[in-house]
């Protein structure tokens, strides 16, 4: 057998498979929609590989080998929770917004980068929220190009978006601030919570109707949090839990004011930190043997950044399933093969007013009428039958 049909097969091989799971992950939903993808490392399919002057990229081995059998600069082993999202609702995998060639838009986009900061200023080798959200903007203009106006409304108006953003700009913060008093803390809380809710004001204005927010990890409690700052097998870094709790909660109480000032604003919130917590604080609870040591990297939690590295020596464990995190502070696709169920449907106690599934089959009927700002004045949201009108 030649090394060019050797290698046709495996591709070959890979897209089939590729359909397979796409296929038996799916819970059906009973509608089909758009998605697109905002965030962090947590979510970033591929982008920062289009980037030349970033470092935070995963573009190499060990990476993707659990189900990709290659790296596709996902910072997993396999796939990510975007990737079971678009699955279960009958989307495909994602590939990078950045990626060459052509895009069925129709199905959505990830913009999501690894390093991105809801700040600009937030120096994480990423791309900032403010330039995915142009990024999307443009994606929108293409769109009524592509369908005409009233499609390209309507499939923006039922699209979901997906995001999960901020963890870069807390952790920069707290690493980087010394003696800061609580009510600083918080002010820089809410300068990062006031850019993610312009964000989804553009959103919004641009015809966006439901938000799935992702709030930030444990961030404290991650392998590389707790190698960085030589923490004991069971503490976390303190400094890092207390910003990222008041992230959370500030976040769940913009989303509530939102869903108050905006005429048909859905939202629903994954309760990320805690259902990662629980894994690492009882791993074998859920089937795995380690919850604060990555499954790839160097040091005493594999916390370092040299999982891949060529010119530094690292551990890999033989099966990344019995892992939360396969590296520093990213879980691993069998991690991410549980959430996806709360996420999807979980109850309330994970994921709250209502689970992806829910937000994804909620009815919005729209009256074509536009005010000055190009927004839709008169919308009837359905739930299970029963509809309200917002005027």
């Amino acid at each position: 057998m030649s090394v060019a049909f050797h290698f046709y097969f495996l591709l070959v091989f890979s897209f089939l498979a590729s359909l397979t799971n796409s296929q038996s992950d799916r819970v059906q939903s009973n509608k089909n929609v758009a998605m697109f993808v905002l965030g962090d490392s947590v979510f970033d399919p591929g982008n920062n590989n289009f980037l030349n002057t970033s470092k935070a990229k995963a573009n190499f081995p060990p990476y993707g080998e659990t189900f990709f059998q290659y790296p596709t600069g996902r910072h997993c082993d396999g796939r990510i929770l975007p990737d079971f999202a678009a699955a279960y609702a009958g989307l495909p995998y994602w590939r990078a917004y950045l990626e060459p060639n052509n895009h069925n838009f129709t199905i959505g986009a990830n913009f999501a980068s690894a390093g991105a900061g809801a700040l600009v200023e937030t120096n994480g080798n990423g791309i900032p929220l403010e330039v995915q959200l142009d990024y999307f903007k443009e994606v929108a203009n293409l769109l009524k190009d592509q369908l005409g106006e009233a499609d390209a409304k309507a499939l923006l108006q039922g699209a979901i978006y997906y995001s999960s953003i901020g963890g870069v700009d807390l952790t920069s913060f707290a690493v980087s601030a010394t003696n800061v008093t609580e009510s600083q803390i918080q002010d820089y809380v809410d300068i990062v919570i006031g850019n993610i809710t312009d964000a989804v004001k553009e959103i919004y204005k641009m015809g966006g109707r439901k938000f799935a927010f992702q709030n930030v990890a444990p961030l404290g409690c991650v392998p590389g949090s707790k190698q960085s700052y030589n923490t004991s097998e069971s503490d976390c870094v303190e400094s890092l839990q207390t910003i990222a709790t008041m992230h959370n909660n500030a976040l769940n109480i913009v989303a509530q004011e939102l869903a108050s000032e905006l005429p048909g604003f859905n939202y629903l919130i994954f309760d990320f930190f805690n259902v990662v917590m629980d894994r690492i604080q009882n791993p074998t609870k859920y089937g795995f043997k380690e919850g604060d040591v990555a499954c790839c990297g160097s040091g005493p939690n594999r916390g370092s950044t040299t999982c891949g590295s060529l010119t530094s020596a690292y551990e890999l464990c033989s099966d990344p399933s019995e892992y939360v995190f396969f590296d520093l502070a990213h879980p691993t696709e069998a991690c991410n093969i549980q959430l996806i169920k709360l996420l999807w449907n979980g109850s309330t106690d994970v994921i709250w007013p209502i689970n992806l599934k829910e937000l994804i089959e909620l009815e919005i009927e729209t009256e074509v009428c536009f005010g000055k700002d190009d927004l839709i004045i008169d919308e009837q949201i359905s739930i299970d039958g029963v509809s309200k009108t917002y005027n």
